[in-house]
This record gives C-alpha cells, structure tokens and sequence, in this order.
C-alpha cells in the first residue's frame, strides 16, 4: 500500500537537502508507479545542491537516476507490468514539436526533466509513463539499473563523436560521465585513450577501466603529455566532460587536424571566449551532446550482453535519511567517490 503522502528530496538552498511531504497522484491511463529501489547522485544533482545549476532554479526537487520495481500500472498500459524490474528514463518531451515528430524528442522544445517538474528521484515512489520505463537485464542489480541513465548519456555522446575503430581519443574529466566513456571507447575504438582529471582517484579508476595513459592536471601539461605520446600528432577525439573553460580549449588544442571534440560538461560559468582561429587552421569540428535519444534501449542491450561492468563506478552507498552525507561525500576532495547511491528498503 503506497501511503498517501511520503517524503521528497529538495534542496532548497545552495548547500541543504530538505525532505518535503509529496503527495501521491492518480495514475493517468498510461502511467506505472514504481517503489524506488536505488538512486544515484549525478553531476547534475551537485550543480543543484551548489546551487549553480543553469536551468533549475532553487527550490528544486532533486535526483533523475533511478531503479525501482513496479508496483501499480495505469488501465491502459501494456509494455510493463506489476512486479517487474525497471529503470527510469527521466526526460519529458512533448512529442509534437518538430523535433519530436522527427524521432529527436531530446532535442525537444518543450523538453523538461521529472525533477524540474516537481519529483525528484530520492523518494520512496516514482511515477513515469510506460515509455519511459525499461525492464532490467536478469542478473543487473538495483544499484547497476540506477547507473543506466548516466550511462545512456555517455552512450549518446560516444555515438554522436562517431568514433572509428583504432582511433585515439582524451577524455576531460574522471567523474562518472567521463568513465562510463572512457570504458565505452574501449568497446567502440579500442585506440589508445588518454584520461586528464585532479583527482588520483578518479584516474586510478580511469586506468582500471580502460584509459591508457593518466594524467594529472595540476601537475602535468595536458596538451604537451598527450602531443608527446601522439607523435606530436594529437588525438582523433576528444571528450569534455567537467564543465571547465580550461578543459574545453585543452580538449580543442589536444586535437589533431581534422579532428573532433563532444561537449558533455554542464558550465555554471559560460566560456568567456573560444579559440575561433584554431577552427579554421586545424579544421576541426566541436559537437555538442544533450542527453539520451533513444540510447537508454542499447545501453541495456550492453548490459544484458556483459559487455560492461558498471559495479566499479559505485564507491558508496547511503540510505536515504543520509542523503545530505552522500552529496557531501561527492564534493569533497579527499573522498575518493565516483558513484555514491542511495539504497532503499528492499
């Protein structure tokens, strides 16, 4: 039995994590509830609790990377039913803009995201269209469901640079983004891949998980290292995933001509200015990567296969009452954390 009102992860300033009384809702025709199981923090959920999230202004509902099991169906859905195992795809998209009658629903005019709309994903309950419900390999835990979305976003964006067999990449950034691509570019590329972050951690994991070659930030000249180990070539892909306006130009400057940067980070700040001439003099190309679009299905087909393991991602666990701890974990510097995730009762 679903009580009638249960709590809510806010934060409702920079900083603080408030639990707030949600009401439970009807299910609409096509609508599933599910009793959250697992739920991880992303980088998104930090901006937010920094209170520097771009597009979600505080108070803001918070957590969108999710896995629970389904306890009540709508009367009309038919892909998904009570008792399975599921994970939650959070956008919302209209589905009648053009994007969307094109098959781009990330790309959405209207797009908007189950937290921003009030339900955030740390919570006892989550309700989601059956679109946007996807059964979980047998075998896949709750936790590893949980780290489907981030995965699915990592997934898109190693499509969209459209990597080649044999090819060189660097990745900017060893939080969990740019691991889960790190360990997606061993399957798509199999090239050597370079991980540049400042935490010994994080690239420790990065090395574990496929990278070749670490390097450090701070005590180390990104561009140079990877120059160096290129012939003085530089890589065929790069991949920024901090957010940082340095990370951006050493993503573009570590290219070799001819090659191509994605753009996964979210900017709290907006780069002050791009280095325009190296566009024209290296003619090489800077992509920009928004989510998922279709993505959450393969990546659970990577799943099911065992072609990836994301169990080493997950460096801590917390129960939902912890919440506050487990942001605080994440942000500081000595704690050693990919992805801490929130169990729930099972």
């Amino acid at each position: 039995m679903v009580e009638k009102r249960y709590p809510m992860a806010f934060v409702t300033a920079p900083g603080v994590i408030e639990f707030r009384s949600y009401e439970r809702v009807p299910l609409a025709p096509l609508e599933v509830r599910l009793r959250v199981k697992a739920a991880s923090i992303c980088g998104g959920d930090l901006h937010i609790f920094k209170g520097k999230h771009p597009f979600a202004p505080l108070p803001v509902s918070v957590g969108h990377e999710l896995a629970g099991l389904v306890i009540e169906t709508g009367p009309a859905v038919t892909k998904v039913r009570t008792g399975d195992r599921v994970a939650v795809e959070p956008v919302i998209a209209c589905g009648s803009c053009n994007p969307c009658r094109r098959g781009d629903y990330h790309l959405c005019l209207n797009i908007s995201f189950q937290y921003r709309r009030g339900q955030g994903a740390f919570t006892p309950y989550f309700v989601a269209h059956e679109d946007r419900v996807f059964r979980l390999p047998d075998g896949l835990s709750y936790e590893e469901g949980a780290l489907v979305e981030p995965l699915a976003v990592a997934l898109h964006a190693v499509k969209k640079s459209g990597v080649r067999p044999a090819e060189t990449s660097a990745v900017f950034g060893a939080g969990a983004i740019g691991l889960l691509v790190t360990m997606l570019l061993r399957q798509a590329s199999g090239g050597r891949t370079f991980i540049v972050d400042v935490d010994d951690f994080r690239l420790r994991k990065g090395l574990e998980l496929g990278a070749c070659r670490a390097v450090h930030n701070r005590r180390e000249a990104a561009r140079e290292v990877i120059l160096a180990e290129t012939d003085g070539i530089g890589v065929d892909r790069a991949y920024e995933a901090v957010g940082m306006e340095m990370t951006l130009m050493q993503a573009l400057d570590s290219l070799r001509k001819g090659g191509t940067a994605t753009l996964l980070g979210l900017f709290e700040v907006s780069p002050a200015c791009l280095p325009v001439n190296l566009f024209v003099q290296k003619e090489i190309s800077l992509l920009g990567s928004q989510g998922y679009n279709w993505d959450f299905q393969d990546a659970l087909v990577l799943l099911d296969q065992r072609r990836l393991d994301l169990k080493p991602l997950i460096t801590h666990r917390v129960r939902l009452e912890e919440l506050q701890s487990g942001f605080e974990i994440l942000l500081d510097p000595a704690g050693q954390a990919v992805k801490v995730v929130v169990v729930m009762d099972q």
